[in-house]
């Protein structure tokens, strides 16, 4: 059962939109709405919007948006049920029972709580006796007790039983070690169960709320089968939402952040001094981690390692940032193969001056571009030339294509007025691209309107519905009195499960006589809540009766077609069943 409607009614009347946002964005008025920057992705344009009257919040450059529920959400990186705490803390408002939301609470709860204390079992153990090869590896590796204590590392001893009973004996149950994947099940014997980490040096995951939730573990054992066992998903734990070390660097007075490859490397930095490092612990950094960097720092510096993989990595990451607004340098480690061998080599001062002189993308790109063509060779300067003009048409400013086409002239034995044309004339191709790519979007609103989520493009299977569908959600959050005119429609005759979803809440609520907003909507996926608050957007100034009932026929009508289409499948399924069965050929 989700929150009671009237609880949710109230909890978004304690908490104005404005004001909740107020605390996070810098919000100017204009007009009905107020305007920021959009806190979930970069940018220099305000283009976050709140609007008040409709107690929800919309980003026109990254497309997200919702109610204030959603807001907390993705700000603070909560669930819906501890979003809702969260503002009714703020109201002062008692949190109504619930059970369902109660229970996944409490069990949440109990991992924090269980994380924490296998945190300090691991931790003990390195100071023990037990732990001595462990607390000489970090010895090796060049790091000191006062570090080993800031990032709270610990060591899992070399036994399959050694944390599961002594959290046994703390009230906690196996399931939930497994739950926690502090343990496992055998697969020949489901009675079976151990622990997950053994004989490896333990890194604990803490959030930015400083919760542990989760462990990474390094093995000691040479022979291991796996250098790194990485943290799963759990109840407590999204990798692709979650950077090594972030708890600490966002308080960094720097002005950037140092994105390491591994929680080895971001260590060494906030030890000798570089406490602004994070680890995206592997090289597929996601968007969710971008937008957490892009809310701290305008600029990041990239280390990761100089193989392939890292080099492959930084061009996509580079991208990545550069949708969201952040500016990326990298840097270049002489004689190392990461941060964490370059600092214990040389010392702070120099990893200083690399940082001073850090090369910033569009060296970057163009350097490794260069690095993959024998420039001695004709027909690979000419295919370096090309390679050179596409890149350097993407950069933004004509002092950037001048500046990068005069360099690329010089790498390739040409001159910058020949580099010049060419790259001119990739910037041309690549306009004149995008916007024949526009008009196709233009020229066919349908497919405009689509989502861009991939999670809910599929859904979008009859076009002609779900745009009917579309801006009845848009009447019904203008005029809710509208849904009296159609007492044959319901969420079932929706093509797009969501929206049908949203209509018979919209309705629930209306007829309880309560606020219809979208702010009210309960058990929505992050990508829904926006879309529907784009609907709201675009459908800003619908208007009539007749208009709103005709895009009830059109919904109804779909719905006749598809039933009758399902029908005669059906039958005809079932005549050739009995043609079949009668020995009819």
């Amino acid at each position: 059962m989700p929150f009671p409607a009237a609880f949710i009614d109230e909890l978004i009347s304690r908490n104005p939109i404005e004001e909740v946002v107020g605390q996070y964005v810098q919000l100017k008025r204009s007009g009905s709405n107020y305007f920021g920057l959009c806190p979930f992705h970069g940018e220099k344009t305000a283009s976050f919007s709140v609007a008040p009257n409709k107690q929800m919040y919309y980003c026109f450059g990254c497309h997200k948006g919702g109610g204030v529920i959603d807001f907390i959400k993705e700000i603070e990186g909560l669930s819906y049920p501890d979003a809702v705490r969260f503002l009714a803390k703020r109201a002062n408002l008692e949190v109504p029972e619930d059970e369902r939301y109660q229970s996944q609470y409490k069990e949440q709860e109990r991992l924090w709580r269980l994380c924490k204390d296998a945190a300090r079992f691991y931790h003990e153990m390195l100071k023990s006796d037990a732990g001595k090869h462990a607390r000489e590896y970090l010895i090796r590796r060049g790091l000191d007790w006062a570090t080993v204590v800031k990032f709270g590392l610990g060591f899992a001893p070399d036994d399959f039983h050694a944390l599961i009973p002594a959290m046994e004996q703390k009230g906690y149950t196996r399931e939930e070690l497994v739950a926690a994947n502090l343990a496992a099940v055998s697969q020949k014997n489901a009675k079976n169960v151990y622990d997950r980490f053994r004989n490896r040096i333990m890194f604990p995951q803490i959030d930015l709320r400083n919760n542990v939730i989760g462990f990474a573990g390094r093995a000691l054992d040479k022979e291991a089968r796996a250098k790194y066992i990485n943290p799963t998903e759990t109840l407590i734990f999204s990798k692709r939402k979650f950077l090594y070390a972030m708890n600490l660097a966002k308080k960094t007075k720097r002005p950037y952040i140092i994105l390491c490859e591994g929680p080895m490397d971001a260590i060494a930095c906030h030890q000798y001094g570089f406490d602004c490092a994070v680890a995206s612990q592997g090289t597929a950094l996601t968007e969710d981690q971008v937008n957490i960097i892009s809310k701290y720092t305008e600029q990041v510096l990239m280390t990761y390692d100089n193989d392939a993989a890292g080099q492959n990595a930084t061009q996509r990451a580079i991208q990545m940032f550069g949708r969201a607004g952040v500016k990326v340098k990298i840097l270049k480690l002489h004689d190392a193969k990461d941060a964490d061998e370059f600092l214990h080599k040389f010392g702070a001062d120099p990893f200083e001056v690399l940082i001073q002189g850090s090369e910033n993308q569009a060296d970057y790109r163009l350097l490794s571009l260069q690095s993959q063509f024998d420039l001695t060779k004709d027909d690979q300067r000419v295919e370096f030339t090309v390679r050179a003009a596409e890149l350097i048409s993407s950069f933004p400013s004509a002092a950037e294509r001048e500046i990068y086409a005069d360099r690329a002239a010089k790498a390739a034995g040409i001159s910058q007025e020949a580099m010049l044309l060419e790259a001119g004339k990739a910037y041309k191709k690549r306009i004149n691209r995008e916007k024949r790519q526009q008009e196709r979007r233009d020229l066919s609103p349908v497919t405009a309107n689509l989502p861009t989520e991939r999670s809910l493009r599929g859904e979008y299977g009859n076009p002609r519905s779900a745009a009917a569908e579309e801006q009845v959600i848009g009447f019904v959050l203008l005029e809710p009195g509208l849904m009296d005119l159609a007492e044959d429609l319901n969420g079932a005759a929706f093509s797009v499960s969501f929206l049908g979803r949203a209509y018979d809440a919209l309705l629930r609520l209306h007829r309880e006589g309560l606020r219809v907003s979208l702010a009210a909507l309960q058990d929505f996926t992050p990508e829904e809540s926006s879309r529907l608050s784009a609907i709201s957007q675009r459908c800003d100034k619908l208007s009539g009766d007749q208009a709103f009932l005709d895009c009830v026929n059109v919904i109804l009508s779909e719905k006749a077609k598809k039933d009758a289409a399902n029908s005669d499948a059906d039958l005809l399924a079932l005549s050739q069943a009995l043609q079949k069965n009668k020995g009819y050929s």
